[in-house]
């Protein structure tokens, strides 16, 4: 009972960590969550980020808070899920609900908004580095690459809804390994 207890706070302490030290949403907590949870406490392996991140997306809500509530769960069952999502949304309220009381008194100040150009180019590069991470981490074949291109141009081009592309390509990926299994079999 006492380990289950450091570690929930430990996920607590780690998750904290990544909602304080990380901004621009799930996509660019990614690198951050695979430090902290493979590299540095090895809770799970470097190939589950993937699918942390493919579940993430695919549930309802942000994916920082599905991506700790999965690995907390996976760690140390519901408690390691509220405690680690507990940690990672604490930051983030805490952070605006402090900002929302000044946040119009300062909006005019050009070195703040300079700030704030320089934190969305920070952003974008860790987007672009989970990015990166999450295709080397994907199957490289013909049909990936074709999945990857319409899925885009869906979304980018014809702005099809996100949530039809992702249940698209979870369909189409079921019927590829059906029919790609029957004919390796």
């Amino acid at each position: 009972m006492k380990d289950k207890i450091q570690l929930c706070g430990k996920l607590f302490l780690t998750f904290l960590k990544i909602g304080a030290f990380t901004f621009g949403g799930g996509y660019a907590m990614i690198p951050m969550i695979q430090e902290e949870i493979v590299h540095k406490n090895h809770w799970i392996e470097d190939s589950d980020i993937l699918d942390i991140t493919a579940i993430a997306e695919s549930t309802p809500g942000p994916i920082a808070v599905n991506s700790a509530t999965f690995v907390g769960n996976k760690i140390a069952g519901f408690w390691g899920s509220l405690v680690a999502t507990l940690g990672v949304v604490l930051p983030s309220f805490l952070i605006i609900y402090c900002i929302s009381f000044i946040l119009q008194q300062f909006e005019s100040v050009t070195a703040i908004r300079y700030a704030f150009v320089g934190v969305r180019a920070s952003v974008l590069a860790l987007i672009v580095k989970a990015c990166y991470s999450m295709y080397m981490q994907c199957e490289k074949n013909c049909f990936a690459y074709v999945l990857i291109c319409v899925s885009f141009v869906s979304v980018a081009v014809f702005s099809c809804n996100v949530l039809y592309v992702v249940l698209f390509d979870a369909i189409v990926g079921i019927a590829y390994e059906i029919v790609g299994g029957k004919q390796h079999d």
